[in-house]
């Protein structure tokens, strides 16, 4: 019987035997190849975003992930005391963090847990703080056996951090990189596959945690992101963001902002908003002030628009610039009465004065004249609408833009038919508002804009950016016709722009004060108030469009309160690109006549 029962056991060992060797040798060599090798990402190290002439926006710093391991935090382990207490009360000042959140990481409820993440990209100074006093810890408990390392457990896990050296600074066109690396807005997340490069991989041998050197590796290295290279320059930029922000303060307004544009290329040098934030602390960000609300926001630009309606007047010969127009105080056109601004009795305008003195029921009268009904008249103001941009994106691609309102001809309501010639009943955002007289300054040729120059290689090759589309909306003549006539609207004394006027050189430029549609009700509230031009006015540069949302204090004229930063603004985008002044002499052009 034993003889017999040894002999079965045998016969099991060599069964078990062949199905190891045989059969399941494939599984457990993976197995065994599955536990000896390991493979680790090489993280890419993302582009990093520049001004025109190099000054860096955006950039990527070493950093580092702190990371715990609970289980080594341990009564029994640590020998005394309570180990996630002792290391979250050393920790928490040197990470900012609260002690009792730290201590509910380092004790899990899964106690098995062997990895926690205490805090996100620190600076490698953070981590030299705690390394120090792990070292500190350690040489005192090897003197003294009654001291543990509450920080034995502590380990750093390297990242990177994106930075942004400007803080706020052109914060709405940069836009984040959110917690997973990846863009969160703005340029980050539309260039993000540019900027991002492509991670790479190492697969090496590991025995107790350790690489094997003797048994080899393979490796994919990381290829880097591109460096960006933006249109923006970093001092107009804070100039336009100071202007604008100081300016909502003062009128408490709910927002504003401020283009500027290079005419003849289309290259947008600033785009600031207000409110801003700083992208790299969305922790005490207002989130409705997140995004590029420059290009995001969708608002009547009210007077500005009419140097389109008197475009389209001048290109189709309906009237010149001395055309009389008799203006009375009220005009009823379908079931309303329109009016100005402010009551007057009848003006004797030319349409020029029409222009200068912003009347919208002069404005009203000169686009009557483009067809022979107002239905024709209406096809013909709409198509040179589009030809400005308006009811299109601009072409820069950007996250959230809006591209506005301009509904068809035919479906303009009978009011729509009257406001729309000054600019009410079709909204624009303000890049295409400050487009709009850039085509008038470039000698009526529409470029479109522009915020990336091109990209940088790892090497320093440079790839420019696509040349930009250029379109002509109206002749040269009419546009050079066009700035002698804005140049009215602040030179001479009836003009609504004269606190734009900058000494030495010649200024055209136009007010706006629109009714505004609060975005929370849908209903008309307030107004967006607005000034846009170019200088100098007779050898053209540089546009500068701003507006300002709801002002509650103070004037809400667009003359009043955007002239001023237009002055400002426009004063240093001249100096900082070296514009000379041209010094000629403006040609006036008559405002009124005389019955």
């Amino acid at each position: 019987m034993i003889g017999l029962a040894l002999t079965l056991v045998l016969a099991a060992f060599v069964v078990r035997l062949l199905q190891v060797q045989a059969v399941d040798a494939g599984t457990y060599s993976a197995k065994a190849e599955q536990n000896r090798y390991v493979v680790h990402t090489l993280p890419a190290e993302r582009g990093g975003i520049s001004d025109r002439n190099g000054v860096a926006l955006a950039t990527t710093v070493d950093s580092y992930d702190i990371t715990a391991d609970p289980t080594m935090f341990t009564r029994e382990q640590l020998k005394v005391g309570d180990g996630p207490e002792q290391a979250a009360a050393l920790l928490a000042p040197i990470l900012g963090l609260d002690q009792e959140d730290l201590v509910d990481t380092l004790r899990p409820k899964n106690e098995k847990l062997r990895y926690v993440r205490l805090a996100r990209r620190q600076t490698p100074q953070v981590w030299n703080q705690i390394k120090d006093l792990k070292t500190a810890l350690t040489t005192k408990a090897e003197t003294d056996k009654t001291v543990v390392n509450a920080l034995a457990g502590v380990f750093a896990d390297p990242s990177s951090k994106r930075v942004y050296p400007g803080g706020d600074l052109a914060a709405g066109i940069l836009g984040w990189v959110g917690a997973d690396g990846k863009g969160g807005g703005g340029l980050e997340r539309q260039l993000d596959k540019t900027l991002a490069g492509e991670d790479g991989k190492i697969r090496y041998a590991q025995a107790g945690g350790r690489q094997v050197p003797t048994a080899g590796s393979t490796e994919t290295p990381a290829v880097p992101g591109s460096n960006v290279e933006l249109t923006i320059d970093r001092d107009i930029q804070w100039a336009a963001q100071n202007a604008i922000s100081d300016q909502v303060e003062k009128s408490k307004a709910d927002g504003g902002y401020v283009i500027v544009q290079d005419t003849a290329t289309g290259e947008v040098l600033a785009m600031a908003n207000s409110p801003g934030f700083d992208p790299g602390d969305l922790s005490h960000a207002d989130p409705d002030a997140l995004g590029n609300a420059a290009l995001q926001d969708a608002f009547e630009p009210g007077s500005t628009a009419k140097v389109m309606s008197m475009a389209a007047v001048l290109e189709e010969n309906a009237a010149t610039p001395g055309t009389h127009i008799t203006v009375p105080n009220r005009l009823k056109r379908g079931d309303r009465l329109f009016k100005d601004d402010i009551d007057h009795p009848t003006w004797y305008l030319t349409l020029n004065g029409v222009l200068a003195k912003s009347s919208n029921i002069g404005t009203i009268m000169a686009t009557g004249e483009l067809g022979k009904t107002q239905a024709e008249a209406n096809k013909v103001l709409y198509s040179y609408l589009r030809k400005f941009g308006l009811g299109g994106y601009s072409g820069l691609g950007f996250p959230g833009e809006t591209k506005g309102i301009l509904a068809q001809p035919g479906e303009w309501s009978t009011s729509q038919q009257y406001t729309i010639p000054f600019g009410q009943g079709v909204s624009v955002n303000a890049l295409q508002a400050a487009s709009v007289y850039s085509t008038i300054a470039n000698g009526g040729v529409r470029v479109e804009p522009t915020l990336v120059r091109g990209t940088k290689d790892d090497d320093g090759g440079f790839t420019p950016a696509p040349e930009a589309e250029k379109t002509r909306v109206v002749s040269e003549k009419t546009a050079k016709t066009l700035s002698r006539m804005l140049e009215s609207v602040v030179d001479d004394e009836e003009g609504t722009g004269t606190k734009a006027r900058i000494p030495g050189y010649r200024v055209a430029g136009k007010t706006g004060t629109a009714n505004r549609v609060d975005p929370a009700t849908g209903k008309y509230h307030g107004y967006t108030s607005s000034f846009a031009g170019f200088a100098p006015a007779d050898k053209p540069r540089v546009t500068v469009y701003c507006a300002i949302q709801n002002a509650t204090e103070g004037s809400y004229f667009g003359g009043q309160i955007c002239g001023p930063i237009y002055k400002q603004v426009m004063e240093f985008a001249l100096k900082t690109l070296q514009v000379p002044p041209t010094g000629a002499d403006p040609a006036r052009l008559p405002v009124t006549f005389r019955p």
